[in-house]
């Protein structure tokens, strides 16, 4: 016992110490604090105006890339990009969602759509979409929605890509994984998914309809 308290006394003086002469530099003391872990203070970076030869015109500060619209200039929207229903899923001068995609839907948007939706969103909702993905199915998650339900099949589409930009309930924004035109191929490839699953047999070309089973 007696070496017990004489190791704690000698631990409790070494702390000291090591306060003493380490933990009031950069507070009180003009010399800089001692770093054991930087945690990322000093890092690699280019400073604005400043010569760099990565870039071949040596400069740290490069221009926009062409067609770039700043979404935000400081705390203040950028109303151009605000204007555009493609951006926000929203008509121009209102507060209504746009009720069908605003761009051309083709085979290469839904390829793209399937492709996009398998990454980020399979996991959770499932491959044809009815909230039965792997997350649920181990325990990860146990309410996922299922997007076949008339309630989410009603949604205006601008309604469907504001969800997967800025996310709903338990579910996460993809806004800044998925850029504006994947999110529209992937609300494309959805409402193919339910056509699938929610269509009737009326909505079937005449032609088509003794091929079905």
């Amino acid at each position: 016992m007696r070496y017990f308290f004489a190791f704690l006394l000698g631990l409790a003086l070494l702390s000291l110490t090591v306060f003493g002469i380490a933990g009031r530099r950069g507070t009180d003391f003009r010399k800089p604090p001692l770093e054991i872990f930087d945690d990322m203070v000093r890092q690699d970076k280019l400073r604005p105006q400043v010569p760099n030869a990565f870039f071949n015109d040596g400069r740290s500060s490069q221009p926009h890339v062409a067609g770039t619209i700043a979404q935000r200039i400081g705390n203040v929207n950028n109303d151009t990009w605000q204007a555009s229903a493609k951006n926000t899923g929203i008509k121009p001068g209102s507060t209504n969602w746009v009720e069908t995609i605003p761009v051309p839907v083709t085979t290469a948007l839904l390829a793209r759509g399937r492709e996009r939706y398998n990454i980020s969103c399979l996991p959770c909702h499932g491959a044809s979409a009815d909230g039965n993905g792997i997350t649920k199915k181990i325990g990860a998650m146990a309410v996922v929605a299922n997007l076949h339900d008339q309630r989410i099949a009603k949604l205006p589409d601008g309604e469907l890509f504001q969800v997967i930009s800025q996310g709903r309930n338990l579910m996460q924004g993809y806004g800044a994984n998925i850029d504006v035109n994947d999110r529209w191929a992937i609300v494309a490839y959805l409402r193919a998914l339910q056509r699938a699953r929610l269509a009737t047999l009326e909505e079937v070309p005449a032609a088509d309809r003794a091929s079905l089973k």
